[in-house]
């Protein structure tokens, strides 16, 4: 692919600690490992997580004269729309994936690239708490009333992305740190994205559970497909590998299917207003 076809991920949602920053680098890295060309922009100068997760495998590379597949990243530091514009542009030269990490808070910086994304992913913890950012539900059902601020921003993007060039976002909720021991609460918040789905139009796909694996490779920057470099792994480290494996398989990206068809704006459906409500 060339610099203006390659294929952008943003990561975004707009609270904190869904797994955003870990989810992307883990997913950058394993295109790397595929053998794709793959750049990265952070857009948190502040927090920084990509950016120091990067710099970390850095370090790691030279320390233990390794070779290890490595995305090449920037930190945006400017404060324009059109120095966003030629960063982007700049990063996914000659790339086929740029991948976006966005700040977990409401930023302009993050919608112009989410409007811009071809794979627009939102992680989001197994809870209402998080499910709040995309829905609300009614306190004594937990059915869907309305959509939310968010919700709506994302289909007002995509419809407009259609119009103006005929690209669909595919928009993808992944379900981060699902509690398996909570079997009440995974259902009713499974339920309440099944039902808000076929709304809106995203698809749900499994994410990475909770495990502290995430956190301890952190200051080496090492990933879990980083075989040869991480010691003797337990079972549940494999088990991780492998969730990480179908997470990167369920974002159908164009390495694993064909380029999604041009769609125009009448394909997206609008949402249900009679059965949901608005926000």
């Amino acid at each position: 692919m060339t610099s203006h076809t390659a294929h952008t991920i943003v990561f975004a949602n707009e609270k904190g600690g869904t797994g955003k920053s870990t989810t992307a680098v883990h997913v950058a890295v394993a295109l790397a490992s595929q053998g794709h060309r793959v750049g990265m922009i952070d857009l948190d100068p502040r927090q920084r997580t990509v950016t120091r997760y990067m710099e970390n495998r850095g370090d790691t590379v030279k320390r233990r004269s390794i070779t290890l597949p490595t995305p090449e990243f920037a930190v945006f530091k400017g404060n324009t729309l059109d120095a966003l514009e030629d960063e982007a542009a700049a990063v996914a030269q000659g790339k086929d994936f740029l991948i976006v990490d966005t700040p977990g808070r409401d930023d302009e910086f993050a919608r112009h690239m989410a409007a811009r994304a071809h794979t627009l992913v939102t992680p989001m913890n197994d809870s209402f708490v998080d499910f709040d950012l995309i829905g609300q539900v009614d306190a004594e059902t937990f059915k869907v009333k309305r959509l939310s601020f968010y919700s709506e921003l994302i289909f007002e993007a995509r419809k407009s992305r259609a119009k103006a060039d005929g690209v669909s976002i595919d928009w993808v909720v992944l379900r981060n740190r699902v509690q398996h021991h909570d079997a009440r609460n995974k259902k009713r918040v499974g339920d309440a994205l099944t039902e808000l789905s076929r709304r809106v139009g995203f698809r749900v796909i499994p994410g990475l559970s909770e495990r502290v694996i995430y956190r301890e490779l952190f200051p080496s920057g090492l990933t879990l497909l980083d075989k040869g470099h991480l010691g003797e792994l337990g079972v549940s480290h494999i088990a991780a590998r492998q969730e990480l494996r179908e997470m990167v398989a369920g974002l159908a990206l164009p390495s694993v299917v064909q380029e999604r068809e041009m769609v125009t704006p009448e394909m997206i459906v609008e949402p249900d207003a009679e059965a949901i409500g608005t926000a």
